[in-house]
């Protein structure tokens, strides 16, 4: 007898990736300080965009590029941050053709977020607020698109965000799937915020991690049919589920030679002929899709590491005393009103430099560690401290109009504040 066919309604699937590399920093010892050099490595940087261009970004845009071609229902959704917008312009202008081809299609929705994938949400006033309005803009620039829906940098998420990021205008707002907000709920669904017309999608961080973290488990390569398997057997009641991972996945964190290249084809191929899922966009799902409950958010929650709140880049004195200077330099910054410096303090604000300063120990330990160009937290802190000492110097000198910004600040050490004394003779012990 022929089995009857499935008549149950496809559910959403949302496929979403983050595209970010910070703009790291030069090695400045404490002797450096007010020399005139640089505050990032700008050779390094170009290095590594450019490897990873090849590695990454090219063949997996080339893949995607090709599978909508071949199946005009697939849909993905990327957040760019404005710090890799920016290093491929600079660096690997082909990267930002590939996603203008990919924008074309019409099958690519792009995300806003924090222009310098910050920590700004976390700072007073309005500086949050600039920075997701410069990234939008930098996104229509060269896209074409405004985004609706909003991803905060590492899914950092309250309800006071939620209420800052609806006055904003945006729609519709990505978080994580965390247990401890959640209770006993599946993320598997719409929610939205208890005061505010803002919807809230929620990654599935188990499934999104299969791929991200544990795609060669056990040193065998997961397969898109086991993948797939695992997606049907989600209680069909689940109005959508949300994979979101960084695409650096695909090239970077896992090699060519893993397989995941395959993997990726054979999955958007899969999802692309499924009767059960239909791929969407965020937006999309936003509009189409009533919500299921509200979701409360009293603490902070994001997507890194166990704890999934804060403590992966504010976890420890190093990481706060780090943030908390930069943050104080706000008002004298705003007050010069020097592009180029705002631009600079702004680039010095982006998560991954607190993210090298975590003391964590073992599996977060190892994440951080394996993320990290620097030998250990420590250094990791005491670079960062003597960049952002000599970049104070030279905001104080803008500041006093003494100089010009092309004029070595190393004539001006002597007039520095006796207040730094202290931070500068520890950094120098180290």
């Amino acid at each position: 007898m022929n089995s009857l066919p499935n008549t149950a309604p496809r559910r959403n699937l949302v496929l979403y990736f983050q595209v970010h590399q910070p703009q790291r920093l030069s090695n400045m010892r404490f002797f450096d300080i007010g020399s005139g050099n640089t505050c990032f490595d700008e050779e390094g940087n170009r290095n590594i965009v450019q490897r990873i261009a090849r590695e990454c970004y090219l063949p997996a845009n080339d893949i995607l590029l090709k599978m909508i071609r071949k199946h005009p229902n697939i849909r993905v959704a990327f957040s760019l941050s404005g710090v890799i917008i920016d290093q491929f312009d600079d660096y690997a202008p082909e990267v930002l053709d590939s996603f203008r081809a990919l924008a074309a299609t019409g099958a690519v929705e792009f995300l806003s977020e924090t222009c310098y994938h910050s920590l700004a949400c976390m700072m007073p006033g309005k500086e949050f607020e600039e920075q997701v309005l410069s990234h939008a803009e930098k996104v229509y620039e060269h896209f074409g698109v405004r985004p609706t829906v909003f991803r905060n940098t590492e899914l950092i998420y309250n309800d006071e965000i939620g209420r800052r990021v609806s006055r904003l205008g945006f729609l519709g707002i990505m978080a994580d799937g965390v247990e401890k907000v959640l209770g006993d709920r599946s993320p598997n669904h719409v929610f939205h915020h208890p005061d505010q017309e803002l919807k809230i999608l929620l990654r599935n961080y188990r499934l999104s991690d299969d791929i991200a973290f544990r795609f060669m488990e056990g040193g065998k390569p997961l397969t898109a049919e086991k993948y797939v398997s695992w997606l049907n057997a989600l209680p069909h009641e689940d109005q959508v589920v949300n994979l979101a991972m960084d695409y650096e996945t695909f090239g970077e964190h896992h090699k060519k030679e893993t397989g995941i290249f395959k993997f990726m084809e054979d999955l958007l191929s899969r999802l692309a002929k499924s009767r059960s899922f239909e791929m969407t966009t965020p937006s999309q799902v936003i509009r189409v899709t009533e919500s299921h409950s509200v979701l409360n958010v009293p603490h902070l929650i994001s997507w890194a590491d166990q704890e999934r709140d804060l403590s992966a880049w504010l976890g420890n004195d190093m990481q706060r005393d780090a943030f908390d200077t930069l943050a104080g330099l706000e008002c004298d910054i705003k007050n010069i009103d020097d592009n180029e410096t705002i631009a600079q303090w702004r680039n010095l604000q982006t998560s991954d430099h607190f993210y090298y300063m975590s003391t964590k120990k073992g599996s977060d330990g190892m994440v951080h560690s394996y993320f990290s160009p620097y030998a250990s937290p420590y250094e990791a802190f005491i670079n960062y401290m003597n960049v952002l000492t000599d970049f104070s110097m030279r905001v104080q000198i803008l500041k006093a109009g003494k100089i010009d910004h092309s004029v070595s600040v190393k004539m001006a050490i002597d007039q520095w504040p006796q207040s730094m004394g202290s931070r500068m003779t520890m950094m120098a012990t180290h």
